[in-house]
């Protein structure tokens, strides 16, 4: 009996497709959203530290972060991360507070942002497929060695690909959802 493992395979199908949500969670959709600031690392005590380890992220009202700054010290250097970020977003510092308005976004930029979704989702079935070409190597391999019978290794073919088939079409989904959040008004 060949130690083919399915699981394995799901495990890693489906880290490819959380690695696409945290992608799309870091796409900017004119609402307001906490985990917008996950990719910021900031400069605080001589060495670069993620912003949720030196404040707390919140989100007010729908068009408004909050970074509520635990250290007075590291203000200027949150909002300094912030400002840098790529993300087009600019504090307006209060004491240890910092507020984000989220700036309307135009058609134009909703369009590049719905691109640059597609990109990551294309990313994330890429990574799936490469998983699925492992697994059927595998199989074939453990066909080829006599540790497996054809008719198994045809039977485990076809759930690696209705695997992948569930997979795919799980990414197609998220990427809808993520279309239409980018363009809602």
């Amino acid at each position: 009996m060949a130690d083919f493992d399915l699981k394995d395979l799901e495990r890693r199908m489906r880290g490819a497709v959380s690695v696409l949500k945290q992608e799309f969670g870091g796409l900017r959709t004119g609402r307001a959203n906490a985990s917008l600031l996950d990719p910021i690392t900031v400069n605080a005590y001589g060495s670069p530290m993620p912003l949720n380890q030196l404040a707390t992220v919140t989100v007010p009202e729908p068009r408004m972060i909050s970074v509520q700054v635990w250290d007075k010290s590291q203000v200027q250097a949150v909002d300094k991360a912030i400002r840098e970020s790529d993300l087009g977003l600019n504090p307006v510092v209060e004491g240890q507070v910092l507020r984000l308005p989220i700036p309307e976004l135009n058609e134009e930029r909703r369009q590049e942002i719905t691109k640059v979704a597609a990109k990551y989702a294309e990313q994330a079935r890429v990574a799936v497929r490469n998983v699925r070409r492992d697994g059927m190597e595998q199989l074939k391999r453990h066909e080829k060695e006599g540790d497996m019978g054809q008719d198994e290794q045809h039977t485990n073919a076809s759930k690696v690909q209705e695997l992948t088939d569930a997979i795919i079409k799980e990414i197609d989904e998220a990427l809808e959802v993520k279309d239409a959040e980018i363009m809602q008004v």
